[in-house]
């Protein structure tokens, strides 16, 4: 990725909140988070039960999706299926807050989790 505007993503937009949007209002759980680029929304990952950044995806054509993980800043194009080891500073907070657990959140995780990933 460059300096320069890139289709698809929206440096000024924040995230839509600390966990997966879906997983919140429906008192489910995830295993990693990942933001849109474009509009913000914060969605689990493809190895989270319901892949709701997937579906934010295949829903509104948004491509850019940034890892929401604290340490973490690549990108992935569900497009075109790219992978991208840094790109444009989004709006802060970076990712989750570091003490949230992965996965997460707690009290919401079952124990036997490792159990509900998909592949």
């Amino acid at each position: 990725m460059t300096d320069r505007p890139i289709e698809g993503v929206d440096t000024g937009v924040p995230p839509s909140g600390a966990g997966c949007v879906e997983c919140d209002a429906a008192g489910g759980w995830w295993f990693h988070l990942r933001r849109c680029a474009q509009c913000g929304h914060v969605g689990c990952c493809d190895s989270s039960p319901a892949q709701h950044a997937t579906g934010h995806f295949r829903e509104t054509g948004h491509p850019l999706v940034q890892s929401y993980e604290p340490g973490e800043g690549w990108y992935w194009n569900f497009a075109t299926n790219e992978l991208f080891e840094a790109g444009p500073e989004l709006a802060p907070p970076a990712s989750h807050p570091a003490d949230q657990p992965t996965p997460g959140p707690a009290g919401r995780v079952p124990d036997d989790w490792a159990r509900g990933l998909r592949q």
